[in-house]
Formats: structure tokens, sequence, C-alpha cells
């Protein structure tokens, strides 16, 4: 429950929280952390229950958890899902309020953001595009990268929202922004982990002990937040889902997408997405995207 008093809480907008997955579900526990009126909506009970046990509401439908709020939030996997719950009948558009300001943080393509915040401006409905990075542990922690695009004004409505989520805040500009910087940073952290799985079956394969191996070269030049975030699970074989190969698979295409169409050649990055897509079709698709190790390994001749 918030620690504000109830005074401050209405001087809060109340938010509408449309997707309680592993990222949205400590999102919006620490929204409601910071003070804010949540009412959630998902697909399953048990997110919804957790949101109750956490101080939000539940909502029974996504039209009852937007009608009476200042800000909706969505955070749902891919493209088809957020233009599921936005459009139609029963959607966003057609039951939030006007003047209210729909922020999407799922890693979404730049053009389904831009044709969002087209859609909804016929609507009287503000948007911003506001993908995130940082995994499981930085939704929990609170210590996202929020990267933004819309418009100056609604950002700096929205800023105290962002400040209660992530660590690093920043408005990269026009609709669709947002998506193509962390579609970037997308690719970044792809080929960041399969260096580093390549990295631990070259040293294991030698005979160096892994876990001061591992150590030095955090404290190096080669030290990075995805070797710091990950390094657990290469020395554990912990491939527990904090981000998907199948999340990342569909980034991955987002991104070879969003390169072929402005014209940028992304060599290396085409041949992890290639990677990323054998793992997913060998079955691992539900393991985090640290399990890139497990596609080294085979290509190594280990059996896994």
């Amino acid at each position: 429950m918030s620690t504000l008093p109830p005074s401050s809480r209405r001087t809060r907008p109340a938010i509408a929280w449309i997707g309680l997955g592993i990222m949205g579900s400590p999102m919006s526990e620490n929204l409601v952390k910071a003070g804010y009126d949540v009412t959630g909506f998902t697909l399953e009970q048990e997110k919804l229950d957790r949101l109750a046990a956490a101080g939000g509401t539940a909502a029974p439908s996504i039209a009852e958890a937007v009608r009476h709020a200042d800000v909706v939030i969505t955070m749902v996997p891919a493209s088809p899902q957020v233009e599921a719950i936005a459009y139609g009948p029963d959607g966003i558009l057609e039951n939030a309020k006007p003047g209210a300001l729909l922020i999407d943080m799922s890693s979404i393509t730049p053009q389904t953001s831009v044709d969002l915040a087209e859609a909804a401006r016929d609507k009287g409905v503000r948007v911003l595009d506001a993908p995130v990075s940082g995994g499981e542990a930085g939704a929990v922690e609170a210590v996202l990268s929020i990267m933004v695009g819309g418009e100056q004004a609604d950002f700096d409505f929205a800023k105290p929202i962002f400040e209660a989520l992530g660590r690093t805040v920043v408005l990269c500009g026009p609709h669709g922004s947002g998506q193509t910087v962390k579609a970037a940073n997308q690719l970044i952290v792809a080929v960041n982990i399969q260096a580093c799985a390549e990295a631990v079956v070259f040293l294991e394969k030698s005979g160096v002990d892994l876990a001061a191996a591992l150590d030095v070269l955090g404290g190096g030049l080669a030290g990075s937040t995805v070797l710091a975030r990950k390094k657990g699970n290469f020395l554990d074989r912990d491939f527990r889902p904090g981000f998907r190969i199948d999340l990342h698979h569909k980034d991955m295409g987002i991104v070879t997408d969003a390169a072929r169409n402005v014209g940028a050649a992304l060599p290396v990055g085409a041949v992890v997405a290639q990677l990323v897509a054998s793992l997913r079709a060998q079955g691992d698709g539900g393991l985090d995207h640290s399990a890139l190790l497990r596609a080294v390994e085979r290509l190594s001749g280990a059996r896994v």
C-alpha cells in the first residue's frame, strides 16, 4: 500500500494499467507504492488478485479500467496485442475519456506507435510511446530505462509517473521515436548476450575458472550491464524467463525490418537474429534470452 496520505493520492492522476505480465505486474505495483490509484486489467485472474493484494483495484474489462482514468498505461507483448486492446468498441480509444493520456510501454514497431497516435488524436486522446529496458529485475527495482516518443507537454505531464518506474527517462523525439530507440537497445542487448555466451563456452572449454574469469572481465572494458545482470544465469545455467527468447525474437524482427526501411545495414545483428530464431525453433522460446548460451553450446558439440 502507498505510504502517502489520501490527500496526496487525490492530487495525482488516476491510472489504468492494461497488461500485468512479468514486467507489468511489478511496474503497476511500484506506482501503487508511489501513491497512485491504479486500476488494472489483464486476462489472468491471479494477476488481478496480485494487483489487488498490492493495493490496486482489479477491473472486469478494459472499458471499466479506463473509463475514469486520467492516464492509461499498456504493457503487452507485441503490436497485435496493442492493436487488440486499443481499437474496437471494447478497446481503450472508444472508452477512455477525452483528454486522457495513453502511454504504451510495450515494445512494438515504430509504425504501430505512429498509427496509434494518429487514431487516438481523432478521439481526443493523447499518446506517448514509452518502451523500457532493464528486464524483470529493473521493473521490480524501479530502475528501468524509459525511452519516450511524443509531445514535450505530454512527456512533462507523465514524467513523475516515469520516475516512479525507472532511473533513466528520456524524450527521444516524436511519436515512434521511443520504439526506434528500443529497437536499437534490443539489437545491442542481443549482440552483447551472444558475445558473452561465446566467451563463456570458450572459457569453459579452455579449462579456466569461469566465475573468476567473468569477475575480471566485468571489471574491464568488456564489462557491461548485460554481463553483470546475466552472469548468474551463465554460471548456474538458470534460464528462467526474465525476458523470453520469444519476445527477443519479435524485437529482432522489429529492428531488422526498421533498419531495412531506412537503409541501415546490420550485418552482425542479422546473424544474431538468426541465432535467436534458431534457438526458438529448437523449443527454447520460453527461456530467458541468456539461453543463447545453449545455442553456442550446441554449435560447439554439447548436447543440451
